[in-house]
């Protein structure tokens, strides 16, 4: 079993930033892909961001390409989302996700379903 808890939402303006952290605990000697997903009041939870354990690959929503980073820092079992430039469309809970396959490619690695453990989320505000 893995636990993962995210921190550092809140609520920022239009323009602003926030750095996103999903500590791993648990079985955290096994390789993971590592996910960021959120979902606003009244949708469905979407894709933003994965990574996978080497950071030999990682994969953007299209809708954050060019204002979130994603990263990991195993030695620290740690997965990050920089977000800049945020938007209020942005606004919605952020949750991180491990998927036990180390490597895990696009498309799959979009699907929640494909995730194995999840944080309980982060509420991120982006006040216009």
């Amino acid at each position: 079993q893995v636990q993962l808890v995210e921190s550092g939402g809140g609520l920022v303006q239009a323009g602003g930033s926030l750095r996103l952290s999903c500590a791993a605990s648990g079985r955290t000697g096994s390789m993971y892909t590592m996910g960021w997903f959120r979902q606003a009041p009244g949708k469905e939870r979407e894709f933003v961001a994965a990574i996978t354990w080497s950071a030999g690959r990682i994969y953007y929503a299209d809708s954050v390409k060019g204002r979130f980073t994603i990263s990991r820092d195993n030695t620290k079992n740690t997965a990050y989302l920089q977000m800049n430039t945020l938007k209020p469309e942005d606004t919605a809970v952020y949750y991180c996700a491990a998927d036990r396959n180390s490597g895990t490619l696009w498309p799959v690695v979009t699907y929640s379903s494909r995730y194995d453990y999840w944080g309980q989320g982060t509420q991120v505000t982006v006040s216009s």
